[in-house]
């Protein structure tokens, strides 16, 4: 981007001046300014006795503007003057960000320098139009071997993976970021505990996956609105790499936090609860962030990974549910197999990917069809195989699913420092499911030629 361009965006998007209000009223996390004629969506600043508090006009009620604060409500008093600051919220992004952390407000908060050449995006730009998105056509290796053989991800395609607490969602995520072919890795880390941010940034993604990736921050003890605009600026950090050209992993943890923040702010401005507390605006405002991610023709794409986490283990519950009609496809991880010790804890059988057939070779998809008729066979007679009251020989495709599960369990699971590459396991993944169809054949004719002999003896 040329220096004239940047110049021309900044004018475009700069500082609105002189238009100030003057609170009148606080009614719970909610500020009432009088005289501040701005738009929904504008960011001001309280100028209090204890130094500038950051906000953002939320709704109107009659002449008043309603205003949540960015941060602490401390100091805020009765006439203290409200100024305009941004009519169109921007934050700024550059490949500067690299290797960064830094806040739901573009500042970096890991003690590095202040990066530089910073172009300014809006947070909530207009939608791309329909006939702008390329079709999903090439597979994104992610490193983790159970989704690139089962669930295969496309770029651009916008994924789910839906899990209750202490299943293995955020170490996931870290294995996606560093074993990803993607260009550029954009991680929103929404509503986490304070505690877990640094474990995910050291652990989790490590050195290696940080170096390409921008880590934005909002921990679960700063305001919801704060939380709502971690998730804009990830989107707009990863809305400038694929305008680049590059391929972007977005990657947002939770969905489920992202929302209880909305309902918070949609309750304070006084909306109505709808489904089981969840204002209306949750669900209006869930497509518009999902919607971004996508392959743009003529420029990148933006493959987008969103955590659900499921209360109570509950996939129906309302986020869940909203969340699943809009996405590509979903990984569910289960509580069960994470029980077991198996990592991934990916249930195969419940998780789909709806572009895997058309990114996938014939020879992959009849490979990964093969292997979940064996994991299916399985599973419904996983009971009597339990307790011993199974009989071999009572059902060819059962048969083989006991006597090759040991190598499909093997071939599935997955250390947290393993990297697997694509066409490796593509191999593998073939070389066994030729082998179990083989079995199956024989299987089969046993039984066949089982058969006739038995009907044959009375004679």
């Amino acid at each position: 981007m040329s220096a004239f361009t940047e110049a021309m965006e900044a004018v475009a998007t700069c500082d609105s001046i002189g238009v100030t209000g003057s609170v009148t009223a606080m009614r719970g996390m909610t500020l009432y300014v009088s005289d501040l004629p701005v738009r929904v969506g504008a960011r001001v600043e309280i100028l209090t006795s204890m130094g500038t508090r950051p906000a953002e006009v939320v709704g109107f009620d009659d002449r008043l503007a309603i205003v949540m604060l960015l941060d602490s409500a401390s100091g805020v008093r009765a006439g203290d003057r409200v100024c305009l600051r941004e009519d169109s919220p921007t934050v700024r992004v550059g490949p500067s960000l690299l290797g960064r952390v830094i806040d739901g407000l573009g500042r970096p908060i890991d003690d590095g320098a202040r990066p530089q050449r910073l172009s300014p995006r809006l947070l909530t730009p207009r939608p791309l139009s329909a006939m702008s998105r390329r079709r999903i056509r090439e597979p994104l290796q992610t490193g983790v071997r159970v989704i690139d053989l089962m669930t295969t991800v496309g770029q651009g395609q916008r994924l789910g993976i839906f899990a209750g607490p202490g299943v293995g969602k955020s170490t996931l995520l870290g294995m996606l970021a560093r074993g990803t072919s993607a260009d550029v890795s954009v991680i929103a880390l929404i509503g986490e505990r304070g505690r877990e941010v640094r474990e995910f940034i050291e652990d989790s993604l490590g050195d290696e996956g940080l170096a390409r990736s921008v880590v934005v921050v909002s921990t679960s003890d700063e305001a919801p609105l704060m939380r709502i605009r971690a998730a804009a600026t990830a989107c707009a950090a990863a809305e400038y790499f694929r305008d680049e050209g590059k391929s972007v992993l977005l990657m947002v943890d939770s969905i489920t936090r992202f929302a209880h923040a909305q309902r918070q702010i949609g309750l304070a401005a006084g909306e109505p609860p709808a489904t089981r507390g969840y204002t209306p605006s949750v669900f209006s405002l869930l497509p518009s962030l999902l919607e971004r991610a996508g392959p743009v023709e003529g420029r990148g794409s933006i493959t987008g990974v969103y955590t659900i986490l499921v209360e109570g283990d509950d996939m129906t519950e309302p986020i869940a549910d909203a969340a699943r009609g809009i996405l590509d496809g979903h990984v569910m991880l289960s509580r069960r197999l994470a029980q077991q010790g198996r990592f991934p804890a990916v249930d195969v059988l419940d998780s789909v990917s709806r572009v895997a057939n058309e990114i996938c070779t014939e020879e992959h998809g009849a490979a990964r069809r093969t292997i979940g008729r064996l994991m299916a066979a399985y599973r419904d007679s996983e009971d009597l195989i339990q307790i011993g009251a199974y009989t071999m020989g009572t059902e060819p495709v059962t048969d083989v699913a006991i006597e090759m599960r040991p190598r499909i369990m093997e071939l599935l699971a997955q250390s947290v420092t393993e990297q697997a590459e694509l066409e490796a396991s593509r191999q593998s993944l073939l070389a066994l499911a030729a082998e179990a169809e083989a079995r199956l054949a024989s299987a089969t004719m046993r039984r066949s030629t089982g058969g006739e002999q038995k009907s044959e003896s009375p004679r």
